[in-house]
């Protein structure tokens, strides 16, 4: 998980087994990817409201919960009206 250190006081979007999607600034993580992210918000997708942000604040993912972690570009993030995205929510992923 080196390669994580790049991401360090970056804005990233996290994809979890269950289907959330979580965007924060990642504040940190350890050796079993376990990452801690501050300034986080819930996206919580759906066909028939558009996309609703839930604040977490300080936020700590467990790293086998973790399927995709990505850096956000913060200008095109924050220039997308989410309230227009109509998307189906992630299913959960089972083994």
């Amino acid at each position: 998980m080196s390669s994580l250190q790049g991401y360090v006081d970056r804005r990233v979007l996290l994809v979890l087994q269950d289907g959330r999607a979580i965007v924060g600034v990642l504040a940190g993580f350890d050796q079993k990817s376990n990452v801690v992210l501050s300034d986080c918000k819930e996206r919580v997708y759906s066909m028939d409201e558009g996309v609703e942000e839930i604040p977490l604040g300080l936020y700590l993912v467990k790293g086998d919960m973790i399927i995709l972690i990505g850096e956000l570009d913060e200008t095109i993030d924050s220039s997308i009206d989410l309230s227009t995205i109509h998307a189906d929510p992630l299913p959960p992923i089972r083994y």
